[in-house]
């Protein structure tokens, strides 16, 4: 009998272990950077869905402030199909490339001054499977889509805290830009849902930032029309006659509108050589070392390095070729509209922080205004400048539903463009402080 108990007892300890074990692996150092890394950073995956199926790959960096009471952060990056380590290279993370012309070796890393990591820790997560090194172990498994990636990352994030407990009461926040604006509303209303329904354990969910982002794509499209004319690449004339021939919408046009057809394929002649991510940035080659998006290729070029790959600790034979975006990934686009996920969260009292980059023609601002303005949500604090070092860094406007939103000047479909008044906006942002 005594034996008996001695093993319930030890099979219990042994239990309780695994549940509390590291998920992923403590990385000291990194190729391509010189010297230790001066923050902590983990890498791992956590397994969600059947039988842990998909295996879902994340970075972790801890804040380099106070990481046991700064905020807690998920970062998504869009696509769907972008690895999150986009955003830890390119726009809030510690690291970024040397942008430099490729010779074959490692691509060099340097430390940034702008990581929203000085003041939160950072969840970069690989989402939905198939994205960066997230794998499933099922060669048949479902497509994903956007509802069932809310219901992922919802599960990620619970087994994450279950091995991760000492962030428990860290406030949490969901965040990212682009496509993933679109699903983290649903995010949201999914952690929200479970803390109140079932699940343990409780994540502290305070609210979510979201950069340019997806909300109700074909409306979204539509707004490229007046942002164009706003920023002087279409003609007065050529403005006034898609809004009389296409009443507004020129993404779904009737075909037998044939009028409303010629004057967009007018619109598309003339804004056909611009960047849209970006409408001051020359349109070039990717594979031009002069050219700004050049810097994406060399994210390709280190994630493909097998001693790479050995030092994140990715599965061995789990992903083959590794693409910041890879487009092949399929996903269910099942939520047309963000905007009730918005108002229910609202209603449960969650803050929000909107961002746009005015000069933005994937997701202009001009649209984002719009579902906003369609919430109804009285303002409390009126649209203003708000200034970086004596300067204009973009426009806000406060809502009486604690949703933020703000422009950044001169900037474009992600935080890459303006890191350091992103930081700073951030910043302001995530203490309570006015921006």
């Amino acid at each position: 009998m005594a034996s008996l108990i001695f093993k319930l007892l030890f099979l219990q300890l042994v239990l309780v272990l695994i549940q509390h074990a590291y998920s992923g692996s403590i990385i000291r150092s990194l190729p391509g950077f010189e010297g230790p890394l001066p923050f902590e950073l983990e890498t791992g995956y956590i397994g969600v869905g059947e039988a842990e199926e998909d295996q879902m790959f994340y970075y972790f960096v801890k804040s380099e402030s106070n990481p046991i009471e700064d905020p807690l952060l998920v970062w998504l990056t869009g696509g769907p199909g972008c690895s999150s380590f986009s955003g830890l290279v390119y726009e809030n993370g510690p690291l970024a490339f040397k942008v430099e012309t490729y010779n074959g070796s490692v691509p060099t890393l340097v430390s940034t001054t702008y990581s929203w990591t000085k003041v939160a820790n950072i969840i970069y997560l690989d989402q939905p499977v198939g994205t960066g090194f997230s794998y499933s172990r099922n060669p048949l498994a479902d497509i994903p889509s956007d509802t069932g990636s809310a219901k992922r990352v919802n599960e990620f994030l619970r087994n994450w805290l279950a091995k991760h407990p000492e962030y428990f009461s860290n406030p949490f926040y969901v965040a990212g830009n682009s496509y993933s604006g679109k699903v983290i509303p649903a995010i949201v209303q999914e952690i929200s849902n479970g803390n109140y329904i079932c699940c343990k354990p409780q994540i502290n969910l305070q609210g979510y930032v979201i950069g340019n982002p997806v909300t109700y794509y074909d409306h979204d499209k539509d707004s490229r029309i007046p942002f164009a004319h706003g920023m002087g690449l279409i003609s007065d004339e050529l403005f006034e006659s898609l809004k009389r021939s296409c009443g507004g919408n020129y993404n779904t046009v009737d075909p037998l509108n044939t009028e409303c057809l010629k004057l967009v394929e007018d619109y598309h002649k003339c804004v056909s050589g611009i960047y849209e991510e970006l409408v001051i940035a020359p349109k070039c080659e990717t594979t031009s070392p002069d050219c700004y998006t050049y810097r994406y290729l060399l994210s390709n070029y280190w994630a493909n390095n097998k001693s790479v790959r050995r030092a994140l600790k990715v599965v061995k034979g789990s992903k083959g070729k590794w693409e910041r975006c890879d487009y092949a990934v399929h996903c269910k686009k099942d939520i047309i509209s963000s905007i009730p996920y918005h108002m229910n969260n609202s209603i449960k009292g969650y803050r929000s922080l909107v961002i746009s980059g005015d000069h933005d023609m994937t997701i202009p601002f001009v649209g984002t205004q719009a579902w906003i303005s369609s919430l109804n949500y009285s303002v409390i604090d009126k649209w203003r400048p708000w200034m970086v070092l004596d300067q204009v860094a973009g426009y806000t406007k406060t809502y009486a539903n604690k949703m933020t939103f703000a422009t950044v000047k001169a900037s474009g479909h992600t935080l890459e463009y303006k890191p350091e008044e992103c930081s700073i906006m951030f910043k302001r942002w995530i203490s309570g402080q006015p921006l």
